[in-house]
This record gives structure tokens, C-alpha cells and sequence, in this order.
């Protein structure tokens, strides 16, 4: 169908508007976890050259619809350090050159997850507006070798203990940020989006359906479950990761 990308067919774009639509309640829901699941299942189908930067439009589509859908509760004083990061964090990846082995990043991320979710209970006054910039520099640095690195920005979300709406939310908007920032760099390197607009437009409509359905479980999820559900989720994608290193794929 001249709609599809070249060696994409009719069954693989149903496959990826589904997925999308049921990643992004999961991420609505749960706060975390959609990216992921469906930047795995897009490797599959997706050829590799065009995996991380069709990935980052669709999930910047999801996330744009969920920080709008949850403005109210977005922590802006947060975001806006974050953006300062990740500016910086897009600018240096415009120019790398040499690319890190992906093995080795997806080993820092998982075990930096596994840390910030697991460790010392660390209070928002040691999380200082340095740190924030940090964090959106070297996040947004790694997204553009790995793709999916929500669960590491989650993961310092989730240390601030916000409530479950405000956690939701401000995620949503620095991811939005960070895949904004991608898209910048991918198409200035020269990567064509052309020819994934009608399916990346189709995936972003049936995220926008899940973020919506996501939202409303997300009202009848309880505050101190929502916290269990999300650090064991945040935890599960970490050891996902350490799984997809040792065992090759």
C-alpha cells in the first residue's frame, strides 16, 4: 500500500498501531513502561536504520498527548532544568562521532535504574537543580544510541515522591522534551520522515486512544499501589535490559 513504508506491510503497520495504543496505557496507567515494550516490539518489524528515530516521533506524539491531558499536575520548575539538560545532551550528540557499544549502555541504564529505585531513600533537597540539568544531558544523550531510556528519566521522577498524578504527568513532559530533541537531531543528520508519516500519525492516534482509556484506570489505581506497580515495573525493564545483553539479543 503506497501509505506504508517500503518493507512494511498491511499486517506489521496493524501490529504497531495496536501496540501503540496498548503501550500508551500502560504508560498512562502505570506512569512508565510503554516506550519500552513497544521499541521492542518495533525491532522486530522496523528495519534497523529507522527503529530509534520513528520510535522517538511515535513516542513523542504519546507523551506530547499525555503531558496536555495532565498539564495541571506537571512540575514546570522541574522541566525546565531538565530542558536546559537536555539541550546540552542533543547538542553533544549531534557531534559524536564514535558511538558507545550499546551492550555498555544498556548496562549503566539498568544498573542505574536498579540503584535509584532500590538504594537509600534520597530526600528532593539532595537532588539538587544541578543534578536535574545532569540528568537531562545524560539521558537525552543516551537516547539517541538506544532509544527507550523512560524507565532512567522515570526513575528520577520517582525518587522526587510526588503523588501519582504529578509523577505521571511530569514524566510526560520531560520525555516529551527528550524526543523532541531527538527529532531535531535525527533530521538534521538527514534521516527522512517522509516516508513514516502516514503510519507514525496512525500510531499516534491510537496512542492518544490509549492514553485516554490509560488515565482513567489511572483514577482508580490506589496511590500506594500505584507505588508498588511502579517500581517493580521500573525494575522489571532494568532486568530486561541486563536479559537482552548476556543473551544476545
Amino acid at each position: 500500500m503506497n501509505w506504508l513504508p517500503e518493507l512494511v506491510g498491511l499486517d506489521t503497520a496493524l501490529l504497531l498501531i495496536l501496540t501503540s495504543t496498548l503501550t500508551s496505557m500502560l504508560t498512562a496507567a502505570m506512569g512508565i513502561g510503554g516506550g519500552v515494550l513497544l521499541l521492542a516490539v518495533m525491532a522486530t518489524v522496523v528495519p534497523a536504520a529507522a527503529l530509534i528515530p520513528v520510535h522517538g516521533l511515535v513516542q513523542l506524539g504519546s507523551n506530547g498527548n499525555r503531558a496536555i491531558l495532565t498539564r495541571e499536575h506537571i512540575d514546570w520548575s522541574l522541566v525546565r532544568l531538565f530542558t536546559a539538560g537536555a539541550v546540552i545532551g542533543a547538542l553533544i550528540a549531534f557531534f559524536v562521532v564514535v558511538q558507545l557499544s550499546v551492550e555498555v549502555i544498556q548496562l549503566c541504564v539498568a544498573g542505574f535504574i536498579l540503584f535509584l529505585v532500590w538504594g537509600p531513600k534520597l530526600g528532593k533537597q539532595e537532588m539538587p537543580p544541578m543534578g536535574l540539568v545532569l540528568a537531562g544531558a545524560g539521558t537525552t544523550l543516551v537516547t539517541m544510541f538506544v532509544g527507550a531510556t523512560g524507565p532512567l528519566v522515570a526513575a528520577f521522577v520517582y525518587r522526587l515522591s510526588y503523588e501519582k498524578y504529578r509523577t505521571v504527568a511530569t514524566f510526560a513532559a520531560c520525555m516529551t522534551v527528550q524526543h523532541l530533541l531527538k527529532m531535531c537531531v535525527f533530521g538534521l543528520i538527514g534521516f527522512a520522515f517522509t516516508d513514516w508519516l502516514p503510519l507514525i500519525f496512525l500510531m499516534i492516534v491510537g496512542g492518544f486512544a490509549g492514553t485516554w482509556v490509560g488515565l482513567h484506570i489511572l483514577k482508580k489505581v490506589p496511590a500506594d499501589r500505584f507505588q508498588i506497580i511502579f517500581r517493580l515495573l521500573v525494575t522489571a525493564l532494568a532486568l530486561r535490559l541486563i536479559w537482552q545483553v548476556y543473551s544476545g539479543h
